[in-house]
């Protein structure tokens, strides 16, 4: 069976020591993971993944100097492009972009897919102050919905301050919780409905979007949001795209057929930011094999089909 990851990243040099300048070490309160483009290719053959797209996570690319940013989405998207060049058959990435800076963020788009032909572009789940859905980027959706762009979106940890001390590491939480704030705040701003083309694909199967689905669908009664989500939380969620990065228990997927078109469904790793990561492959290819909610051609479409209709780099695999 063909199988097409999604969701795995690269962390290049160039990002790292770029990063370095401004006093960043690593993703959250983890250093950088081990990463190699060799390592990553050998680790595809070992679990049989055919191709994977390719995108560059938390902490993004914003650290409070736009300039340093314009140029550090520049450098990143040009290491990505190389990499799809050098491994067409293997390779596909979405391009970074120069938020906060609207404008700025626009033209790396224009640089990302006009120039270097990238399948599409990545966004944070906030971005400084905004969370995605924010009607001060309305000006990119815009661009990206006319675009019909394919938007892979990736959390950060939220920039909250005073929280109470807890022992375990946030990634383990606080991820999943970003991506849930990010739809809440799409769903809330009306950004969905009034950009409907552009095609997000959610990581982490939308994080605990689908266990709050009764509660979420509280924003249908609310009449302060008439225009804002006048065809129902539930037709918006099923519009969205998803991976299973992380998620793939039983109980998560038979969860998030409550809330997405399986034809939106998508197999990812996220490698190698999952700690323990060639176990979380395995492990996730072995779930997603043996979910008794999938027949064969449905899980034939979740590992592979569905990313094949949805990016044409990879529908000939």
């Amino acid at each position: 069976m063909t199988l097409i990851d999604v969701h795995q990243h690269v962390i290049p040099d160039i990002y790292k020591s770029e990063l370095a300048k401004v006093g960043v070490l690593g993703s959250g309160e983890n250093p950088w993971p081990a990463w190699s483009l060799p390592r990553q290719l050998e680790l595809m053959d070992t679990f049989g993944i055919d191709a994977v797209l390719l995108s560059i996570a938390s902490p993004g690319a914003w650290f409070g100097d736009i300039d340093f940013t314009r140029r550090l989405v520049k450098l990143c998207n040009e290491y990505m492009a190389q990499a799809v060049a050098d491994h067409p058959r293997k390779f596909g990435a979405m391009g970074f972009v120069a938020l906060p800076d609207v404008e700025a963020a626009c033209r790396s788009v224009e640089y990302a897919l006009d120039t270097l032909k990238l399948d599409g572009v990545n966004l944070q789940s906030h971005t400084a102050h905004r969370y995605l859905g924010h009607p001060d980027e309305f000006e990119l959706y815009a661009e990206l919905d006319r675009r019909k762009t394919v938007v892979f979106v990736h959390p950060q940890r939220p920039p909250v301050s005073g929280m109470p001390e807890y022992s375990y590491q946030a990634g383990y939480t606080e991820l999943t919780f970003d991506t849930t704030r990010a739809i809440t705040n799409m769903l809330y701003t009306g950004m969905l409905e009034k950009f409907p083309n552009i095609r997000f694909i959610m990581p982490h199967m939308g994080g605990v979007t689908p266990f709050l689905l009764f509660r979420l669908c509280g924003l249908d009664d609310d009449p302060k949001l008439k225009d804002k989500v006048p065809a129902g939380v539930k037709t918006y969620l099923n519009r969205l795209y998803y991976d299973v990065a992380q998620s793939p228990s039983p109980l998560a997927l038979r969860a998030l057929m409550e809330i997405a078109d399986p034809s939106r469904v998508m197999f990812g790793t996220d490698y190698p930011s999952a700690r323990f990561v060639e176990k979380v492959m395995a492990d996730t290819i072995a779930n997603v094999t043996a979910f008794d909610g999938y027949d064969d051609a449905l899980r034939a479409k979740v590992m592979a089909g569905n990313a094949k209709a949805l990016l044409p780099r990879f529908a000939s695999l």
